[in-house]
């Protein structure tokens, strides 16, 4: 996780294109400046930024989707909820599913939680507006980020390529 560049995952640890769902990795830094504020004596992983976590998940399982063609941009949040508090040091796994796409909108649901526990950290329905890339600068960057991440596009396939988490 690279809080200042808005970069939270970590490493795509699943993708199953055909039953649209994946998972990722993150880890909270141990130490991070955010922490000062957030609370003094208490430090916590604000919920926005766990949200983010979920955004991003689905965005890379979006990406996968569409074979990197096209780029997800987060449209809206229901049923946001933030279950557990995350402190500093803390390893994640996020999961996605798609579960429903169409007229240029995709919905997908998300979890996160503590690998091997079964309670949740927060879960979310999300939307995301799907639109062609605005420039080839951005598609070149998604397509380098989800290489770091543990994805490759061959051919407009996607597959997990069993990158180290960063």
């Amino acid at each position: 996780m690279r809080i200042d560049q808005f970069q939270f995952v970590s490493l795509v640890e699943t993708l199953d294109i055909s039953a649209a769902a994946s998972s990722c990795r993150s880890r909270i830094p141990d130490d991070h400046s955010i922490f000062g504020g957030h609370f003094p004596g208490h430090p916590i992983m604000p919920g926005v930024l766990l949200t983010e976590l979920m955004a991003q998940t689905c965005g890379f399982l979006l990406l996968s989707l569409n074979g990197f063609a096209r780029m997800p941009f987060l449209a809206s949040l229901k049923e946001v909820k933030l279950r557990d508090f995350v402190g500093p040091g803390t390893e994640l796994v996020c999961e996605s599913n798609r579960v429903h796409e169409g007229s240029g909108y995709a919905v997908l649901e998300a979890k996160v939680r503590r690998p091997g526990d079964t309670k949740l950290v927060c879960s979310g329905t999300l939307m995301f507006r799907i639109v062609p890339f605005p420039n080839a600068e951005l598609n070149q960057h998604m397509q380098a980020r989800a290489q770091e991440v543990g994805l490759l596009i061959q051919q407009g396939n996607v597959i997990l390529s069993g990158a180290k988490t960063i």
